[in-house]
């Protein structure tokens, strides 16, 4: 359990490094760390139980599109992420299209990366 809150713990930073950098993300609800904690716990819930069996099922595509096939991947669950917080909490981060999210998740993972560096993770 503490492993998971410190993943979300990682995805909250990253998660708000990106929509301070990148104009195509935004912040839904008040405050703005809400939206953002919000968004990277669904983020995290998908990225822990739904994404390994996706990028499994999709490891053949992904081989054939040169991984083109992961930057959707991550698209897909970046949006449902975005879609699941702002439909149930009414918080969470809005994002203008593919390649903001594309770009966003790139962000994610080299931030996510660091931070989770030095925390440990």
């Amino acid at each position: 359990m503490s492993s998971f809150l410190v993943r979300w713990l990682v995805l909250t930073i990253a998660a708000g490094v990106v929509v301070a950098l990148l104009p195509g993300f935004h912040a839904v609800g008040d405050p703005a760390i809400l939206g953002v904690a919000a968004f990277s716990l669904f983020l995290a819930l998908i990225n822990a139980s739904v994404k390994p069996v996706v990028q499994l099922l999709a490891l053949p595509f992904t081989i054939l599109s040169f991984g083109l096939l992961y930057l959707v991947i991550n698209w897909l669950f970046m949006e449902l992420a975005s879609w699941l917080a702002v439909s149930l909490f009414g918080v969470g981060v809005a994002i203008d299209g593919f390649l903001w999210a594309v770009l966003g998740s790139l962000v994610m993972s080299i931030v996510s990366g660091i931070v989770g560096g030095i925390l440990g993770d």
